[in-house]
């Protein structure tokens, strides 16, 4: 398939590559035994981790701003949207890497961010305000990261019937009469617009597109929430391109089907959320003081608007983003996955709950497995107090394969500490 990028790619450094807008840098334990003893050294050893990674992220160079430097790319892919099957479209890519690294990075050293169900990779993972972007937080750590848009979100193609309002539920049409439509209107196009084999299709290209450019033969992938299936599900097909996964909140449910449906599934074709729909989902996941800044939220709405211009114009604002048919990401499917995997918890998660997550860890199949158990965060734990916690223990775990030492088992942080 055909790849193209915006910049030039010279060395495998993009020449057009431009400083990203003032990202400044501040930059429970492993347990599988019942003895007091072990456990408190064990607590001990924790609490020293969390603090030497908080202080880790606080003192990295303040010249990160300058350091770090972003590239743009559209890759072209012949599409597999029902919609779209057979045409040649263009998915973003967005690169964030440190000015004046190698131009081959070690094998370990390249990953790419798959987003979830709404939120577009580069809003999700590159938060324009100081330590809030994965993105940049692993570019500084000397990785080369990629995040990408998959058919539908942001600045990738957009399927024609999502410019559609008569393509949404009966239910999110009412927001935009007389406005937008000026009644209930019948839908023009007959269910869900993507599919999870055009992600994992997507993904492919994306991967293929890096691994050439960058001439690797494996790459890392960080994934939330809906990415866990895209992310974990092209892992398990394509063992041989994946190095480690990182899986924020993954969506799991053992007993999904295994085959496709027809196609395209019935469904509602896509949706929107407002700026009070974002707010509401994410206050019903907040219980600890000082978990969220609000200033934050006003940057991360803001950065979902410029991703969607169409969007950004229907009544008030809203963000976009596609209805998916799901399937094979089940028992079996997560079974076949051999990539050394760190998976994470968020402890008040309302969308993916922890005990979703923790069946997916025990149906994991990879030998190297970790379960971060992340206290005091909601399903926008990358967003929130304790993204520093997250962010250091994907930096150790995408280099070395650890967290907290632990190649194995269950590390649990960011909880508050007892009375």
């Amino acid at each position: 398939m055909a790849s193209e990028s915006r910049s030039e790619v010279g060395a495998g450094i993009p020449e057009t590559a431009r400083p990203i807008r003032g990202l400044s840098s501040p930059l429970h334990p492993v347990s599988d035994t019942d003895q007091p003893e072990y456990e408190t050294l064990q607590r001990m050893k924790s609490w020293l981790w969390v603090a030497v990674a908080l202080a880790a992220a606080v003192s990295s160079p303040s010249a990160q701003s300058s350091a770090i430097a972003t590239s743009e790319h559209k890759v072209r892919v012949v599409s597999r949207v029902p919609s779209l099957a057979g045409q040649t479209v263009e998915l973003y890519v967005r690169e964030r890497f440190r000015q004046g690294a190698p131009a081959v990075p070690s094998a370990d050293r390249v990953v790419l961010f798959v987003h979830g169900a709404g939120t577009p990779a580069e809003v999700a993972f590159d938060v324009p305000r100081a330590d809030y972007s994965w993105m940049a937080y692993l570019a500084d750590a000397g990785f080369v990261v990629y995040a990408m848009d998959a058919s539908g979100y942001g600045r990738s193609v957009r399927p024609p019937p999502m410019h559609d309002p008569c393509n949404l539920s009966q239910e999110q049409q009412k927001q935009f009469i007389p406005a937008l439509i000026p009644a209930p209107c019948a839908a023009s196009y007959p269910g869900q617009v993507t599919t999870i084999a055009s992600d994992w299709h997507d993904i492919d290209t994306v991967v293929d597109y890096i691994r050439a450019t960058r001439k690797v033969e494996r790459v890392s992938l960080v994934a939330w929430s809906l990415g866990g299936p895209r992310a974990g599900g092209y892992a398990a097909q394509h063992p041989e391109k994946v190095h480690r996964l990182v899986l924020l909140s993954p969506a799991y449910n053992r007993d999904t089907r295994s085959e496709p449906p027809t196609l395209p599934s019935p469904g509602t074709v896509f949706n929107t959320q407002s700026r009070a729909e974002f707010d509401a989902n994410w206050d019903r996941q907040v219980g600890c003081p000082n978990q969220v800044d609000p200033a934050v939220r006003d940057v991360v709405w803001t950065e979902m608007l410029a991703s969607d211009p169409v969007g950004s114009k229907w009544g008030p604002g809203v963000r976009r983003a596609p209805n998916t048919t799901t399937w094979g990401w089940n028992g079996e499917m997560i079974g076949r996955v051999r990539a050394p995997t760190l998976m994470v918890a968020a402890a008040l998660d309302r969308q993916v709950p922890p005990d979703r997550v923790k069946a997916a860890f025990s149906d994991l199949g990879a030998s190297d497995k970790v379960l971060l158990d992340l206290g005091c965060a909601s399903h926008n734990a990358l967003w929130e107090a304790n993204r520093l916690l997250l962010f250091a223990a994907s930096r150790d775990w995408l280099a070395s394969g650890t967290v907290n030492g632990a190649r194995q088992g269950v590390v649990t942080m960011g909880h508050p500490k007892p009375e």
